[in-house]
């Protein structure tokens, strides 16, 4: 496997990971506000209680899908060991450090931005 084709199935595989995590928060938001009214405002404690539950089960696959996720970058950082150069893998390392490091700091200075 090159590194062009280990690119395209990791985003591949990355995209549906992404779609099904937004389609789940989607459906854990829906289930959360119609719950939010509480017990008392529908007088039912049973249904309430229920839908927590189901906010649970989905809570739970979410935590799969971080899961698949971690798995994924272990399987991308093994391929990318197979396939470059000790001097390669270090250096595409230091890349995305850098690009990390630089993300937050825009993300710092995107949240600390005067509001007005």
């Amino acid at each position: 496997m090159g590194i062009c084709n280990l690119q395209q199935s990791s985003q591949q595989a990355e995209d549906a990971l992404s779609q099904g995590m937004e389609a789940l928060q989607q459906s854990l938001v829906d289930t959360l506000s119609s719950a939010s009214l509480g017990p008392s405002a529908s007088g039912n404690v049973a249904d309430y209680m229920g839908q927590m539950a189901i906010a649970m089960g989905k809570l739970a696959t979410l935590e799969n899908f971080l899961h698949q996720a971690d798995l994924l970058r272990q399987q991308t950082l093994q391929q990318m060991h197979r396939i470059l150069t000790t001097r390669q893998a270090a250096r595409a390392l230091l890349v995305f450090s850098d690009y990390t490091s630089r993300l937050r700091a825009l993300s710092s200075l995107w949240l600390a931005r005067p509001r007005n």
